[in-house]
């Protein structure tokens, strides 16, 4: 972003490893401006716009004012306001010169609260789809190693045909458009998620798929999900119990689930540090392998550690099935450029310089991965 320091305006919390990792590399970019959110995390399934929204739209309105655009870029007025393109969707609003907004962490529809004040000066470009932002993260997850985790979960979960099935905390739908894949039809699956701009986003896609009629997606929150007790044969989570209440989460899903039913949760690893298969010395390679180095964190009341497998004891469930699990990501995955960006953010210039003399040979080498670990368990409903 170098280049581009002096038309940049950068929004961030002044809480949490995100908004850390966000001012370590504030000093690379002196020209950039900068605009705090007081006491904000900033979390990856925070509402931004909805939350903090007029600090947003005054820190914006005011740099755009300062940055003249184009005027051979007014654009005119749309006559097709919305559609998709190349698989991204757009939608398209007010007058002016345009704005192109990329989605709002989660989904493009988080922009809606400012929308209004901007397309009243600006023709706003609103993107969104399967490519773009976190909801492109959480597809990834389908063409990656951790649908390889998902899988094993549901293997264990042994789901026979005329079973219901609820995936809590679904997000895009990956898992569900995998379950609905895997089931042919056989079962009733149900879907929940509480955000409702994911879910959109997961309508959208599971019509694209053709899946549709096989999928139920409902708007709830996985600590009190809008399901009667007993209600379905099989209930699963994955990677959710970090972001909330874990015991409220995980006492609902037994809840849900009718006597004899099976449980099943992958949480991250955050107890466990990463594998980074680099030729480092012996320090650097314990500093970048810390456990917490990569990934997401916890929220208060998270779960992330290997006391998932504690708390299905303490629910109650039989038959436990215990597994942790690593994931594999390589060269050419979006995933590992993340994880590159977190460790660089915590090394000093000797430090990355090292790093990087050893990712080259690790890809000339082709033995260059990074491994994040997952724990997984699979517990039964007492009948």
């Amino acid at each position: 972003m170098r280049p581009l320091s002096s038309r940049l305006l950068v929004v961030t919390g002044d809480q949490g490893p995100g908004a850390r990792r966000v001012h370590v590399v504030l000093p690379d970019l002196p020209r950039a401006e900068t605009a705090v959110l007081r006491g904000y995390a900033g979390l990856t399934w925070s509402d931004l716009a909805a939350e903090r929204g007029d600090e947003i739209l005054d820190a914006m309105q005011d740099f755009l004012s300062r940055h003249d655009a184009n005027p051979s870029l007014t654009a005119p007025a749309a006559t097709v306001p919305e559609g998709e393109i190349a698989g991204i969707t757009y939608r398209i609003q007010g007058a002016g010169p345009p704005l192109v907004l990329f989605p709002l962490e989660l989904s493009p529809g988080q922009w809606g609260p400012l929308v209004p004040a901007l397309a009243a000066h600006w023709t706003t470009i609103t993107l969104g789809g399967a490519h773009l932002g976190s909801v492109a993260s959480l597809e990834e997850r389908g063409r990656s190693g951790y649908i390889g985790v998902v899988r094993g979960l549901l293997d264990q979960l042994a789901i026979r045909p005329g079973e219901q099935v609820v995936e809590v905390g679904c997000g895009s739908g990956v898992i569900m458009r995998e379950l609905a894949r895997r089931t042919l039809g056989a079962n009733r699956l149900t879907g929940v998620d509480q955000n409702r701009y994911l879910m959109h986003e997961a309508r959208a896609l599971a019509v694209r798929e053709g899946l549709a009629d096989r999928i139920d997606l409902r708007e709830g929150s996985a600590e009190a999900l809008p399901l009667p007790e007993g209600f379905t044969d099989v209930a699963l989570c994955c990677t959710v119990a970090e972001e909330g209440d874990a015991d409220r989460m995980f006492g609902e899903l037994v809840r849900i689930t009718k006597p004899g039913g099976r449980v099943g949760v992958i949480v991250r690893a955050i107890d466990r540090g990463c594998w980074i298969n680099l030729p480092l010395d012996a320090a650097l390679k314990a500093k970048v392998e810390m456990p917490g180095m990569i990934g997401g964190g916890m929220s208060p009341g998270g779960c992330a550690d290997a006391s998932l497998y504690q708390r299905f004891h303490a629910l109650g469930l039989k038959e436990l099935r215990c597994f942790p699990q690593l994931v594999a990501v390589r060269p050419g995955s979006p995933r590992l450029a993340r994880y590159q960006q977190q460790i660089l953010a915590a090394l000093s210039p000797a430090e990355t310089e090292a790093w990087r003399r050893a990712v080259a040979q690790a890809e000339r080498d082709g033995t260059y991965f990074v491994a994040q670990p997952f724990h997984c368990a699979v517990g039964t409903k007492p009948a």
